[in-house]
């Protein structure tokens, strides 16, 4: 078998230098790679996984990059998919390390479901986070008062300890939108998250001043979909689409549900929903008139 050389386009280092080499996306770019050599050599997932003595579905999941990697497994591969130069070897068993390593909120494993963890390494990934919100204001846009009034409303039996926790853990999120090389933050909220007033008025009224302080950020578009739109292209939910990058990663579309979540990143099920996201941005306010909507907002809760 010819030896093999990895793919210079997909190494993770290409990953580390935007400075968003988190682990989830390390995952899924190791998985990536490993999928490429295998195809590029004809090789059926029922024969690697039988190399590294797994099944076809663990193997489906390490290309997809939803589960963690054994250095062992990986090394096994690659002898299968001719990476026989040490150099190549080693780049792929150090790709390992980074994508088991833990993620900053891992510290805070006591204030998520296991289904958001994906979630918040995509985030941390993202060059570019477009979002819709119905009910409420978008997590990374919530100040610390409005973000416990709706933790609380989906855990009313929870302790204030535990309340306490998702809230630390949603403000530590928001810290991607000051960083260096931030993500380009792209929301349309709908007015009905604006006319709600969690926690009282006193806690609406800062969340909206909030708002109209980021919508001023060079990074956040902002924009408000009025009710005299009618009906529009994503009556059944939120949506968030995440682009990173780095070509090898495909946009990610996440549909967060009452209790689990979905994670697409198929083609056609992409182009779907940034096709929703555009029709959406289409029919909504523009970010100028977003800020003088809530500010009008503002003025009706006096």
């Amino acid at each position: 078998m010819t030896a093999v050389r990895p793919d210079p386009i997909a190494t993770g280092s290409d990953v580390l230098s935007l400075g968003r080499g988190g682990p989830t996306v390390q995952r899924i770019m190791l998985g990536t790679r490993l999928r490429r050599l295998r195809e590029s050599l004809n090789i059926t997932r029922d024969r690697a996984a039988s190399a590294i003595r797994a099944s076809d579905a663990k193997l489906c999941r390490m290309e997809l990059g939803r589960v963690g990697f054994k250095q062992r497994d990986v090394a096994d591969l690659l002898t299968l998919y001719g990476v026989h130069d040490p150099e190549a070897r080693q780049e792929y068993l150090e790709s390992v390390q980074r994508a088991n390593e833990p993620g900053w909120w891992r510290a805070y494993g006591d204030a998520f479901p296991s289904w958001f963890e994906q979630h918040l390494g995509l985030e941390e990934a993202a060059s570019l986070i477009r979002t819709y919100e119905v009910q409420f204001i978008p997590g990374l846009l919530q100040t610390p008062d409005y973000a416990e009034a709706v933790i609380r409303l989906g855990h009313p039996i929870s302790s204030p300890e535990a309340i306490q926790r998702r809230v630390e853990l949603r403000m530590t999120r928001q810290a991607l939108l000051s960083r260096p090389g931030a993500p380009k933050l792209w929301v349309v909220v709908d007015e009905a998250a604006l006319r709600r007033p969690l926690g009282g008025k006193d806690v609406m009224r800062a969340q909206l001043e909030h708002l109209v302080e980021v919508a001023a950020r060079p990074n956040v578009t902002l924009q408000v979909l009025p009710f005299h739109v009618g009906g529009h292209a994503a009556a059944g939910g939120p949506v968030t689409v995440l682009r990173f990058p780095v070509p090898d990663l495909p946009d990610v579309v996440y549909l967060e549900q009452l209790s689990s979540a979905l994670y697409l990143d198929k083609p056609e099920e992409v182009d779907h929903y940034l096709a929703v996201m555009d029709r959406l941005s289409l029919v909504a306010s523009p970010a100028v008139d977003s800020v003088s909507f809530l500010e009008q907002v503002l003025a009706d809760l006096t």
